[in-house]
């Protein structure tokens, strides 16, 4: 249990594991990794409680500093404010051998959540909506993704690498779950109204699961938005350069640099996606074929010698435009369709030579 000033619900937290373990028949022990001001600590010992205290601030890293002191085969997890029923430990412990997994996890959305015990904010919008991104970028397959009740074996915890400090902790958790291919189970739990000062900010602590999501994503956050703005841009400057008619209208000049811009656009943002995944080893790595070729074979040779050649090609036309503007004494030329196209070639080109080079340096 982390505890930060929790002598309002310590003791019974303390007791109703205490009454878990007893039904169980097992040695365990129950440790707090504390960093509180109250009495907290003092009420822990006094009940039997081990209590460890981090030598750094943070939800994640008092979880993690625990864990790596505990001793047992189990694990389990719980905040020390009373919210979660400590005496469902053998029920979900049950579940967890039942079901052959590697972590289970009491679900308060799918379960009962007393009045009072969770703001409709997060149970209706925010926890709804952080476990849909868990599930969509992760193939977490869960319902209440933040859940705090968890249970899980020593051989999963040593799999996991996990190494935030804060309260991302408990979506990176499911993340490297996910990564490392471990088995989630759930079971309904009743989340209890908590006793003491709530501690969780709810926009600041709910960005920081958005953006740690996001940042070990970068197939999900660069790689696929890319593709389809170069895929739109190309299509779009395909339709203006041939003349084909959609309905009554017809793409010009100004649709062709349009397409131009997404083109280049998308092409930026795609490559951020391969430095990404290069440079910050994330969780989720992406599995599209165009990223996993640039990523694991793709030598700095071979992408500069495509850039060279698309920025050839492009200067080939460029550098006639430029001797028809000088043998018409420097008069004014027409915009033309093809220019557009050589001109996104040049730039496209010189981001893939430069590109290639950065790739290289950062993956030495």
């Amino acid at each position: 249990m982390p505890t930060l000033n929790e002598e309002a619900g310590i003791a019974e937290c303390i007791e109703r594991a205490k009454t878990a373990i007893s039904e169980l028949g097992m040695t365990a022990e129950i440790i707090l990794s504390d960093s509180s001001t109250d009495r907290t600590p003092e009420i822990g010992r006094d009940l039997g409680a081990i209590v460890h205290e981090p030598d750094q601030s943070g939800y994640g890293y008092a979880y993690r500093y625990a864990f790596d002191r505990a001793r047992g085969e189990y694990i389990i997890m719980g905040d020390a404010d009373t919210t979660y029923d400590f005496e469902q430990i053998p029920r979900l412990l049950a579940h967890l051998r039942e079901q052959d997994a590697d972590i289970v996890m009491g679900s308060r959305l799918e379960g009962e959540i007393k009045p009072g015990a969770m703001p409709s904010l997060h149970q209706y919008v925010g926890n709804p909506l952080l476990t849909k991104f868990l599930n969509a970028f992760y193939g977490a397959g869960v319902s209440d993704a933040h859940s705090g009740f968890r249970i899980f074996t020593r051989e999963a915890y040593e799999t996991m690498n996990l190494e935030t400090t804060g309260m991302e902790f408990a979506s990176e958790m499911i993340m490297e779950a996910g990564a490392q291919d471990l088995d989630i189970v759930e079971t309904p739990i009743v989340y209890h109204e908590r006793e003491g000062k709530e501690t969780l900010d709810s926009f600041s602590d709910g960005w920081r699961h958005v953006r740690f999501m996001l940042v070990n994503a970068p197939g999900y956050l660069f790689s696929a938005p890319g593709l389809l703005l170069g895929l739109a841009g190309l299509v779009v400057m395909g339709i203006a350069y041939t003349g084909v008619s959609i309905g009554n209208a017809t793409l010009g000049t100004h649709s062709m640099i349009a397409g131009s811009l997404l083109t280049i656009v998308g092409y930026q943002v795609a490559s951020l996606g391969v430095f990404a995944t290069v440079a910050s080893d994330p969780i989720q790595k992406p599995t599209d074929p165009i990223t996993e070729r640039v990523t694991t074979s793709l030598s700095l040779e071979h992408g500069a010698t495509a850039g060279l050649v698309l920025f050839g090609v492009g200067s080939l036309y460029a550098a006639a435009l430029v001797s028809q503007w000088i043998t018409n004494g420097f008069a004014s030329l027409e915009f033309t369709m093809s220019s557009l196209i050589a001109f996104t070639a040049i730039i496209i080109g010189l981001q893939t030579v430069f590109s290639s080079f950065f790739l290289s340096a950062i993956n030495r």
